[in-house]
């Protein structure tokens, strides 16, 4: 029976991700689009225009820090999460790949043994018995 990796499994069964993860997907789209950016100099264009409107010059800093502050926080969390993601999907990538190598080599190997010794040192590099 042929063993598929995890990121097989997933992409062949459908769309397991939460709703976190989703929205996640979302922010990280629309976070690092030129839109966004546009939006985000409109609120600080619009936050230097009001300065009139405060009648105190720390509490108008105060509201822009904070809230800059909280949207920062929850942007880099949700970033950073899509980033972690990214990185363990590459991983899988790399490590199938570097399995089906290693098979290729054993398969080619059995009258070679640098060949074979080749493919054992990329299975350990891989690490690859440690995960199956």
């Amino acid at each position: 029976m042929e063993q598929r990796s995890e990121a097989a499994k997933h992409r062949t069964g459908g769309d397991g991700r939460s709703v976190f993860d989703r929205f996640v997907e979302f922010a990280h789209h629309t976070v690092s689009r030129a839109p966004f950016f546009v939006v985000c100099a409109g609120i600080v264009a619009l936050w230097l225009i009001s300065v009139p409107l405060w009648t105190d010059l720390k509490t108008w800093q105060a509201a822009i820090h904070t809230v800059g502050s909280v949207f920062t926080l929850l942007v880099v969390v949700l970033l950073e999460n899509a980033s972690r993601r990214a990185s363990e999907s590459s991983h899988e990538k790399l490590n199938v790949m570097a399995e089906a190598i290693a098979a290729l080599l054993e398969s080619s190997a059995r009258d070679d043994p640098e060949l074979r010794a080749a493919a054992e040192r990329l299975r350990d590099a891989v690490g690859l018995e440690e995960r199956h």
